[in-house]
């Protein structure tokens, strides 16, 4: 008996299907999909067109602070897309030196992440309206896992393993004690 295989992923139908299976094994819950298309490029991208699509997961237990994005892209150069765990952090006078707080988020990523994985980190500070005092603006943390082109490679079942891999990763960072200092009040 010859094992047939795996058919590598080529449009977006079939990548959304493959990570949403692997996030719901995690016990996240789709909470809203979204698709786009462009055609309009200018410069270097003229001519091309982009399908896009967004996903949102949350956990029905919680936490209400945490939830999961995932950005994929079908491009005429192919597929490519990266799922992110995106917390609500404390404001910027709780959050201190952000050089030191992207150390402490950076080293809390690499102990969760699978060492053969990058492991990126954002830290973004918002402020509500440009009037506001600069120590009141808010954080938004995003620990980010790409779908490397090996998984696409791999078909459906690679591509769902690799979001069930870091769906277990985003649940190690959420429960590590580190992250408690910068969360939201």
């Amino acid at each position: 008996m010859t094992l047939s295989q795996p058919q590598p992923l080529l449009t977006l139908e079939p990548l959304i299907e493959a990570v949403r299976a692997g996030v719901e094994s995690g016990g996240w819950t789709l909470a809203g999909l979204q698709k786009t298309t462009s055609h309009q490029f200018e410069g270097r991208w003229a001519g091309d067109t982009s399908r896009s699509a967004y996903l949102f997961f949350h956990l029905p237990s919680g936490p209400d602070w945490a939830s999961l994005d995932v950005f994929l892209d079908e491009t005429s150069q192919g597929l490519l897309g990266n799922l992110a765990l995106v917390v609500e952090g404390c404001c910027l006078d709780r959050l201190g030196d952000p050089r030191a707080a992207l150390a402490t988020l950076g080293h809390i990523a690499r102990s969760a992440i699978p060492a053969e994985h990058r492991a990126p980190v954002t830290l973004r500070l918002r402020l509500a309206d440009g009037d506001q005092r600069p120590g009141d603006a808010e954080a938004e943390i995003r620990f980010k896992l790409g779908i490397p082109p090996a998984a696409l490679q791999g078909g459906a079942e690679a591509v769902a393993a690799l979001a069930a891999t870091a769906v277990d990763a985003f649940r190690v960072i959420l429960a590590d004690g580190s992250l408690r200092p910068f969360l939201a009040e």
